[in-house]
């Protein structure tokens, strides 16, 4: 899932760069918004391998 927050994140990027370039207000805001989707599944996905590691050091 990683690999897919990455590609999520680009993309988001790419659209408020995009929406920049045009003037479209809603677009940069739109971008915005995926981008910080995408950082939060990035970060969910680190706390769930840091909590797998726990549980197999712990067991």
């Amino acid at each position: 899932m990683g690999l897919y927050a990455k590609l999520r994140e680009m993309k988001a990027r790419a659209k408020q760069e995009i929406g920049r370039r045009t003037g479209d207000r809603r677009m940069v805001a739109a971008g915005r918004t995926e981008q910080a989707e995408a950082k939060l599944l990035r970060t969910q996905d680190r706390i769930r391998a840091v909590a797998n590691e726990i549980r197999r050091r712990y067991r």
